[in-house]
């Protein structure tokens, strides 16, 4: 029953999480993200909700297998990090769309980044299959960071395409 707990408790931290940043984003999706200069590598918007779905409940799951193993000392530190990615993704969902500053965004998921790969490795020798379940998050990220890049140098020097 306690893991039962411990799962739903998961998936519950990573879904707020989700719709914090969620209502930031919502916020500025149907005008003021339209209106900015994107690469023609940009995916359409219609992506972006399916991919965060099965990222977010990836990380629920692999908190969920490394919190299982309470036992570890190491445990505290693993979850501590994945707290600061989380609260980094929301962040950077607050910071980009929220405030609608691309270039601060671009600083936040620099750190969400390095985040994940802390965690990922603090996970590893805890739980591997925990470790693996968050890699598509990385590499989503690293895609984030591109075009967040991308955007950004579009908004600061929009003559240079």
């Amino acid at each position: 029953m306690s893991d039962i707990l411990g799962l739903v408790a998961s998936i519950a931290i990573c879904f707020v999480a989700a719709g914090i940043g969620g209502f930031a984003t919502s916020r500025s999706l149907r005008d003021w993200y339209l209106t900015l200069p994107k690469p023609a590598w940009n995916p359409p918007n219609r992506v972006f909700g399916p991919v965060w779905t099965v990222l977010y409940g990836a990380m629920a799951i692999a908190a969920w297998l490394v919190w299982r193993v309470r036992d570890e000392r190491d445990v505290s530190v693993a979850l501590a990090w994945f707290g600061v990615q989380l609260a980094l993704n929301v962040l950077w969902s607050v910071v980009f769309f929220g405030l609608r500053q691309p270039a601060g965004g671009v600083l936040v998921i620099v750190l969400l980044w390095v985040a994940i790969l802390a965690t990922i490795i603090a996970f590893a020798p805890l739980s591997l299959p925990a470790a693996l379940l968050l890699v598509p998050y990385l590499l989503w990220v690293t895609f984030a960071s591109l075009l967040n890049a991308a955007i950004a140098r579009r908004v600061i020097a929009p003559h240079r395409r």
